[in-house]
């Protein structure tokens, strides 16, 4: 059993380093998407830097999730056998998967910053998504993860 228990920490105790590092990045995707909604109305070269690192800090954000995050929060979940949280996840990534459509749209969109007339409505849209995507996702950590947290421990 001790084994078990000692497996359970390293298998699934990492799993909180990876979910603290993709939230860090999570906040620097909406400290610059702030700083860039300040200077929506001043086209400039900063604006347009500050649009390239939103769009290149947005990718690696979601290309995380996609990749590393959601796979280890559903394997958690299968591995604790939680069929409940399995169910509301799928319903949940679904949710997230509607906002990446954007959000890859966004970047394509905005990789050359040539034209940035309908900058500030795709900005409003972009806000709306994020947050429906962040709610979604912290639900699922929730769920998937947080739920099993006295069990690894």
């Amino acid at each position: 059993m001790l084994e078990n228990c000692k497996s359970a920490q390293e298998r699934w105790g990492g799993v909180s380093d990876i979910i603290d590092r993709w939230l860090k990045e999570r906040q620097q995707v909406l400290v610059v998407y702030c700083q860039l909604s300040e200077i929506l109305d001043d086209y400039s070269a900063e604006t347009g830097n500050t649009l390239r690192t939103l769009c290149q800090l947005m990718m690696d954000y979601v290309s995380a999730g996609h990749f590393e995050v959601y796979d280890q929060l559903v394997q958690e979940g299968r591995e604790f056998k939680n069929e409940t949280a399995l169910t509301e996840a799928k319903t949940l990534f679904s949710q997230v998967d509607k906002t990446t459509e954007f959000a890859l749209d966004f970047n394509d969109k905005y990789q050359e910053v040539d034209d940035l007339d309908s900058l500030p409505e795709d900005m409003s849209k972009l806000g709306e998504l994020l947050a429906t995507r962040f709610e979604a996702e912290d639900r699922a950590i929730e769920v998937l993860h947080n739920a099993h947290k006295d069990q690894v421990a």
